[in-house]
């Protein structure tokens, strides 16, 4: 399964948050702003920014995870959410030498399935390697003529087969990154990933995320999750039909830290 990692977020969050958000309505200096600000003051200002919808202020803090295990197709889900910086492990410049690859549970779950499965990994990554060394043979020759050493041509070459080799790769190979966020994305982020109807490898790992920002800011995730923790469910005739369990679910994950 992936894993998340929480790997660094602006310091005390809340308190930032709090403090830019009291500005908004407050002639005091910066200084005087975050000197009177007691952890109840910070809660208050928090809350009340979630009570009118005031989303501005939570662009201040943001969120940098870890995400390892998931497969490119996930790559291609999570980057639609655009308010973000992504890092991802490049198959341009990094050779996949026996791929690791993500398999679905429903497939895991199937033996006749699996077989058909792992068998159409095996062969995605017998073409890769084929394409990559008749490619790197062709450009290294080229490199040479054009009076590169070997080494040079050699390393070269290789780069540039990859390139093109890639192209046979499953979405299934597996991939990993560094994702930032700022609070508000990330409350985004969990009302359409988070959503039963969301694919079932970035819901998890989405799910992960909520649970590692709600342990170190549990006031300004209060009312993060699926939409439907809060408020109606917005699928409308596509719902998955179970909203209180679904709240149920989330009031446990806050409980359970």
């Amino acid at each position: 399964m992936p894993k998340v990692t929480l790997l660094a977020y602006t310091p005390d969050p809340e308190r930032t948050i709090a403090c830019a958000a009291k500005l908004c309505y407050s002639p005091s200096t910066i200084d005087d702003l975050k000197g009177g600000l007691t952890d109840e003051k910070v809660e208050s200002f928090v809350n009340m920014l979630a009570e009118i919808g005031h989303e501005s202020p939570i662009e201040h803090a943001s969120f940098t995870f870890g995400i390892e295990g998931v497969s490119r197709s996930l790559l291609a889900q999570i980057t639609r959410h655009r308010i973000a910086s992504f890092s991802v492990k490049s198959q341009r410049y990094v050779k996949e030498g026996e791929f690791e690859f993500v398999t679905p549970p429903e497939i895991e779950a199937e033996e006749d399935v699996l077989k058909i499965y792992n068998e159409s990994m095996r062969l995605a990554q017998e073409a890769y390697d084929r394409i990559a060394e008749v490619l790197t043979a062709k450009h290294k020759k080229a490199f040479l003529a054009e009076g590169k050493d070997e080494k040079t041509a050699e390393r070269m070459a290789s780069k540039k087969a990859i390139e093109d080799a890639r192209f046979v790769l499953p979405n299934a190979c597996e991939t990993k990154m560094v994702v930032t966020m700022n609070a508000r994305s990330l409350m985004n982020f969990f009302h359409h990933r988070c959503c039963n109807r969301a694919q079932w490898e970035i819901r998890y790992v989405a799910e992960q995320m909520f649970r590692l920002v709600y342990g170190v800011a549990p006031n300004l995730f209060a009312k993060a999750g699926p939409s439907c923790v809060n408020s109606a469910c917005p699928e409308g005739k596509m719902s998955c039909g179970k909203m209180q369990e679904v709240r149920k679910h989330y009031e446990e994950l806050k409980s359970n830290g």
